[in-house]
């Protein structure tokens, strides 16, 4: 089919095709709306052609946009700016003068503007088919001879992409209260702030809470009962007739507590969730009333767990 070009000798600025370029499904390819500016004809009158000839124009020549890839080129400003710039509502685009496209662009890759140049016969488009190839191959070139480039920054992106969402994770946890310190030393006197962590280390819980301590109290037990729904309790302590009676009187009414004796631990540990232990210095019914270390280890909950079996 032929169509009637302008008739007019147009002239080509090799960085003005290369901006209308784009790199979409690892092809390079131009927009029907800008091969139809630079043809001098309608975007209609282009597919129309385009469509008439469809057996020219595989799926390796041409395809449709999905909307997710047309937005980015829209939304960033990468398509020329016109007075009657096309702007996308509800999958339809529209231009400023109220016409409207009912379908998403089509994307021509090489071979395919190649084709174009013999569905639009004439000298014009055969004249500029030939500069829209010169700069394809430029564009070919450059990306080739700078491969690694474009690798190392892709690389790098992806590691931004890795680091934002490590920052993310950790903001995120800062202010939930989530992020807990490892190790630290409490004074005498800081009962509230001793109690308070141990506190949130028990509310973090989500599967279950161990306690290795010989001096437990119903304190303990008003400290445990702070734990989320679901979560199984055990302690492991010296017996005392009080704190069998009081965890007795406990059970009756709420998720039971188990106790355990036991008799060979010195030191305390709370086991959180079989996977995180927190060393203390002193029974966790004294927190705050002496001085006293905590730190927090990660690979011997099992290990503590397997003993205790």
């Amino acid at each position: 089919m032929v169509l009637i070009m302008k008739n007019k000798l147009i002239n080509l600025n090799e960085y003005e095709i290369k901006n209308k370029i784009f790199s979409i499904r690892g092809l390079q390819v131009m927009l029907d709306s800008d091969l139809a500016e630079i043809y001098g004809v309608k975007v209609r009158v282009l597919n129309q052609a385009v469509k008439r000839n469809i057996l020219r124009f595989p799926d390796n020549f041409m395809f449709r946009l999905m909307e997710k890839e047309y937005e980015p080129l829209r939304s960033q400003n990468v398509i020329l700016k016109r007075s009657n710039s096309l702007r996308l509502q509800n999958g339809t685009l529209e231009n400023e003068r109220g016409k409207h496209r009912k379908y998403l662009p089509y994307a021509f890759t090489e071979q395919g503007v190649a084709m174009l140049s013999g569905v639009l016969k004439s000298e014009t488009a055969v004249r500029i088919s030939v500069q829209i190839m010169t700069a394809f191959v430029s564009m070919r070139r450059f990306i080739s001879s700078n491969a690694q480039v474009f690798q190392r920054l892709d690389t790098i992106e992806q590691k931004q992409i890795i680091y934002d969402k490590k920052f993310e994770q950790v903001f995120d946890a800062i202010q939930s209260k989530d992020l807990k310190p490892e190790k630290g030393i409490f004074f005498d006197g800081q009962v509230f702030d001793a109690y308070q962590f141990v506190s949130d280390l028990i509310r973090g819980a989500s599967k279950s809470i161990v306690l290795i301590d010989n001096y437990v109290d119903d304190s303990i037990i008003t400290l445990l009962h702070k734990r989320n729904k679901n979560v199984k309790v055990r302690i492991f302590t010296k017996f005392s007739k009080q704190f069998l009676l009081d965890v007795e009187k406990y059970n009756a009414q709420y998720s039971p507590i188990e106790v355990h004796e036991f008799k060979l631990s010195h030191d305390r540990f709370l086991i959180i969730d079989n996977r995180k232990v927190y060393h203390f210095g002193a029974s966790l019914k004294d927190l705050g009333k002496k001085w006293f270390a905590f730190s927090k280890f990660d690979k011997e909950a099992l290990t503590l767990l397997e003993k205790l079996a």
